[in-house]
């Protein structure tokens, strides 16, 4: 109950600005807890996916790859899928690769969609808190200018107290927020490397049997 009290008391000394940063604090988690599920499943899911398609491509069971790719819905899986589709109408190593990276930066956008949200609510709720505090602090002055001189600096030091609960609150909703502000964009930036990483798997793999093919075939002739 005590605990109770103390947040109901910091929120109704913190002013008009403390439901704001709330509000923005919330808004901050729900985006977090949103996008943190997110790339969890975009993780496992290419994960899965590349242990399924590259034992195919190795074995150049390319249209069962491709197919596989299709089906698959993952970053690795449309990163595949765009890379044989190229094959078909351009063996070369570097239009292969072109179109992979072409596919990589598709993916990049879905990864990190809202994340840079979060370091700009950040902002917002510490700026917030700041301008509340500096409200709150010329409503003391203002308040205090016509008390009793043997009260006013008590009274000053009370308002002053109130003023900072928003600075106070605003901090306390932008650490957070940025710290997993930087913890999503690690796990983001894991997932593309993993993804570049397929790519050139795959690449590799691809081209290693298109030389197969034609050392082949000039042998046969």
């Amino acid at each position: 109950m005590n605990l109770y009290s103390t947040i109901v008391s910091f929120f109704q000394d913190g002013g008009a600005f403390m439901l704001p940063i709330a509000l923005i604090l919330m808004v901050g988690l729900a985006i977090a807890v949103e996008r943190w599920f997110f790339l969890k499943r975009a993780y496992h899911a290419n994960r899965a996916a590349y242990s399924e398609l590259l034992p195919l491509v190795d074995k150049k069971q390319f249209d069962q790859a491709e197919t596989a790719a299709q089906g698959n819905g993952s970053a690795i899986g449309r990163l595949l899928s765009v890379a044989l589709d190229t094959k078909r109408s351009s063996p070369r190593r570097d239009d292969i690769h072109a179109a992979m990276q072409e596919g990589v930066m598709e993916s990049i956008p879905r990864l990190s969609k809202r994340t840079n949200y979060l370091s700009t609510l950040a902002n917002i709720a510490t700026l917030l808190g700041l301008l509340g505090t500096i409200i709150g602090l010329i409503a003391a002055f203002t308040a205090v200018a016509n008390a009793d001189p043997a009260d006013k600096a008590t009274l000053l030091s009370q308002s002053i107290s109130v003023a900072m609960n928003t600075t106070a609150f605003g901090l306390m909703a932008a650490i957070p927020l940025l710290l997993i502000h930087s913890l999503l964009q690690n796990k983001t930036l894991e997932i593309v490397e993993s993804i570049e990483m397929a790519g050139v798997k795959f690449l590799n793999s691809i081209v290693r049997s298109n030389r197969a093919s034609v050392a082949t075939r000039e042998s046969d002739a």
